[in-house]
């Protein structure tokens, strides 16, 4: 506050910017104000701020967690583990780092990605792959020389798009849950199994 007081004096008194940042060196040293903050503040002067008063910053004010607060925060999490920071500051009205210090430090939570697995198969599906191996054995216990006339096997999957990627997929966990599971593509219904004689 006192240096800029002295700087919107200096602007009185008629010096230039550059004079009044080597006069502002002059006096206070290593805790001057930066050349850059200096020069803001002799504009602001110069085009006619009376105050040295910082102007109000915008964004959310940084508010002190309550219990009706972490309560709501704690609720919103149950009902929606993928909700994210943005999305509970706006709904509540508070700043983002209230937000991030509930669920941190008064919940213990933090944000854990599911971990990919190459694929996972229904029931259904399970159950065909297991009876598509028992025909290929009796098959083959019948004709001796089966086997030898098969020249390729192969299984296709017909894949569906899936949208969520797995930042959007992360949950709100506490330290001692396990992470969850998400499979990179979602199989549709259909499996096709290709045997060449």
């Amino acid at each position: 506050m006192e240096q800029k007081a002295n700087i919107k004096f200096c602007f009185k008194l008629g010096k230039t910017a550059a004079q009044t940042v080597e006069l502002m060196r002059q006096v206070y040293g290593d805790n001057c104000l930066s050349r850059a903050q200096i020069l803001r503040w002799y504009a602001r002067f110069k085009s006619g701020v009376e105050t040295t008063e910082d102007e109000a910053r915008p964004g959310s004010p940084f508010s002190v967690p309550n219990e009706g607060l972490i309560a709501k925060v704690r609720k919103r999490i149950q009902e929606e583990r993928c909700v994210t920071v943005r999305m509970m500051a706006d709904e509540f009205g508070v700043n983002r780092e209230t937000i991030r210090q509930i669920l941190g430090e008064d919940l213990g939570k933090r944000k854990v990605a599911s971990r990919f697995v190459p694929h996972a198969l229904s029931d259904d599906q399970r159950h065909e792959s297991v009876q598509y191996a028992k025909d290929i054995i009796k098959t083959a216990r019948r004709n001796k020389n089966f086997l030898n006339s098969i020249a390729a096997e192969d299984d296709s999957w017909c894949f569906r798009y899936d949208p969520t990627t797995k930042r959007q997929s992360a949950e709100w966990k506490s330290p001692a849950s396990q992470k969850g599971k998400k499979v990179r593509l979602q199989k549709s219904k259909v499996k096709t199994m290709l045997v060449c004689f």
